[in-house]
C-alpha cells in the first residue's frame, strides 16, 4: 500500500512540474539575481571615472543565453551604464530610488501583463564603488536554481505528504482490516463447529465484508445440498432396512418350522445376522433420534433384557449365556433404546466371534459399566482401536458388515461415555461399555 501511495504521490509530482514546465512556469524562470552577480563582478570604472563593463566570460555567457538581456546601472554620483532595450517605463527613475537597498517593482493588478516582467532593483558593491542594478531578465532557469526547485518541491511537498499518508496507512490500515474482518473470525468459529450430525447448518452473513459474502453464501448453498443429499441417503437407508426386515422376519418363521438339525441352526444363525444388519442400518437412524434429555435408565434392567432376547441364539449357538451384576441397580442418564441396541450388538458380536465354545457374560458394574466377555480368539492389542471403525474386519473372509462395534461406538460416544477393549479372564475378549453414572436423587 506505501509503494503504492509512494508511486502515485511521485507521479503527481512529475505531472505537476511537467505542467508548470510546458506552460511556461520553469522554463521562463524570472532569474535577476543572476544577472545582477553577473553585472556586479563585470562592473569597473574608466579612466574618466566611468561606468564600463569588463568582458567577462560570465558575461559573454549571459549574453549568449538571454537574447533580450537588458539592464541598468547608476552610482550616487548620476553615473549610468546600460545594455539592451530598457522599458520606458523604468529608463527615466534615475535617483528617485536612490535610498532604496532592493526593490521589485511591478504593475498594478488591473495592468498585470505577463508580457510586462515586473523589475528587480538591488543595491550592490562592486570594484567601482556601490551601485543600484535594474532588471528585468527572463532566461532559462540555471541548473542550480533547477535542482533548487525540484528538491523543494519534493523534500517540502511530496515528502511530508507520503510520511503521512504511511503512517495513515500503519495505523488506519490494520484497524479498518481489524474492525471489517471480525465478523469473519465469528464466522469461520461457527464454521469450525460444524459436524456431521448438525443439519441445516448455515454460516451468518450479516457482519462480514461484503467482499466475502458471495464466498460465504456459496459456503452456505454448498451446506444446504449436502444436508439434501445426506437427508435422501438417510431416507433411503433407513426405507431399505424396514422394506428388509419383513422377508427376514418370514424367512426366519419358516426356518423355525423346519426339523432340528445342524442345517436349521446355521440358516437360523444366518437369518439372525440378516436382522441384525437391518437392525444396525436403522440404528444409524436412531442416532439422530436418541431423546433429549436424557432420562434415567437403570443398566441392570437393560443388561436382562437383552441377555434374556439373545439367549436362545447363543444358545443354539453353543454358548453358556450368564448375567450379573454389582447391585441391584446402577443408573446412568441416557436414551434406553439406544443403549439396548449397542449390548445387543456386543453380544450379537460375541456369538458371532466367541469360536463357538465357552461361556459368554454380561456384567454390569459400577459406577456405571457394562462387560460383554467371551472366551475366543481374542482381539489382538493393535486391532482394538480399529475395530470401531465403520466397515472394518479383522479378518478379510469375515462375515459381516462390521458397523456393529462402529454403532456401539456412536452410542456410546452420544451418551459421553468410551468403549474399550480388554483381554477377557479366560482368554477372549472383554467388551467394556463406561457411562457417566446418574446423579444421585434428592429425597
Amino acid at each position: 500500500m506505501i509503494s503504492l501511495q509512494a508511486l502515485l504521490l511521485v507521479a503527481v509530482v512529475i505531472l505537476v512540474i511537467g505542467a508548470l514546465w510546458g506552460a511556461g512556469f520553469l522554463l521562463v524562470e524570472r532569474d535577476e539575481d543572476r544577472v545582477i552577480d553577473v553585472v556586479q563582478r563585470a562592473l569597473a570604472r574608466d579612466a574618466q571615472g566611468s561606468l564600463v563593463l569588463r568582458p567577462t566570460a560570465e558575461l559573454r555567457e549571459l549574453r549568449e543565453d538571454i537574447p533580450d538581456l537588458w539592464f541598468l546601472v547608476w552610482d550616487r554620483q548620476g553615473r549610468a551604464l546600460s545594455e539592451g532595450t530598457v522599458p520606458s517605463e523604468f529608463a527615466n527613475i534615475g535617483n528617485a530610488l536612490d535610498h532604496i537597498s532592493q526593490a521589485r517593482l511591478g504593475w498594478q493588478l488591473l495592468d498585470d501583463d505577463p508580457r510586462k516582467p515586473a523589475a528587480r532593483l538591488k543595491r550592490v558593491n562592486t570594484e567601482a564603488g556601490n551601485v543600484q542594478v535594474l532588471t528585468a531578465t527572463q532566461g532559462r532557469l540555471s541548473g542550480g536554481k533547477a535542482l533548487l526547485t525540484t528538491a523543494l518541491t519534493f523534500f517540502g511537498i511530496a515528502l511530508p505528504a507520503l510520511l503521512l499518508m504511511a503512517a495513515a496507512t500503519l495505523i488506519a490500515t490494520p484497524m479498518v482490516v481489524r474492525r471489517a474482518f471480525a465478523g469473519l473470525d465469528a464466522t469461520a468459529d461457527q464454521a469450525r463447529r460444524i459436524d456431521i450430525h448438525q443439519r441445516g447448518a448455515q454460516l451468518p452473513v450479516d457482519r462480514i465484508p461484503l467482499e466475502v459474502v458471495p464466498l460465504v453464501s456459496a459456503v452456505n448453498d454448498a451446506l444446504a445440498r449436502l444436508d439434501e443429499g445426506y437427508s435422501r441417503h438417510k431416507r433411503f437407508v433407513a426405507d431399505a432396512a424396514h422394506e428388509l426386515r419383513t422377508p427376514i422376519a418370514i424367512l426366519n418363521t419358516r426356518l423355525e418350522s423346519l426339523p432340528p438339525g445342524p442345517d436349521r441352526a446355521r440358516l437360523l444363525e444366518d437369518t439372525a445376522r440378516l436382522a441384525t444388519l437391518a437392525e444396525q442400518l436403522l440404528d444409524i437412524q436412531r442416532l439422530n433420534r436418541c431423546e433429549h434429555p436424557f432420562a434415567r435408565v437403570d443398566l441392570v434392567t437393560v443388561a436382562q433384557g437383552v441377555a434374556a432376547d439373545l439367549a436362545p441364539l447363543a444358545i443354539a449357538a453353543g454358548y453358556e449365556l450368564s448375567f450379573d451384576a454389582t447391585a441391584g441397580q446402577i443408573e446412568t442418564l441416557g436414551d434406553r433404546a439406544a443403549l439396548e441396541r449397542a449390548l445387543t450388538n456386543l453380544v450379537q458380536n460375541a456369538i458371532q466371534h466367541g469360536g463357538r465354545r465357552g461361556a459368554i457374560s454380561i456384567h454390569v458394574g459400577r459406577p456405571a459399566t457394562i462387560d460383554v466377555t467371551d472366551e475366543g480368539a481374542g482381539i489382538p492389542p493393535d486391532q482394538r482401536a480399529l475395530i470401531f471403525e465403520p466397515f472394518y474386519r479383522l479378518a478379510p473372509l469375515d462375515r459381516g458388515a462390521g458397523l456393529g462395534l462402529n454403532m456401539v461406538r456412536e452410542f456410546v460416544l452420544l451418551h459421553g461415555g468410551h468403549v474399550s477393549v480388554l483381554d477377557g479372564p479366560n482368554g477372549g475378549a472383554c467388551f467394556r461399555m463406561t457411562l457417566p453414572p446418574a446423579p444421585a436423587q434428592q429425597d
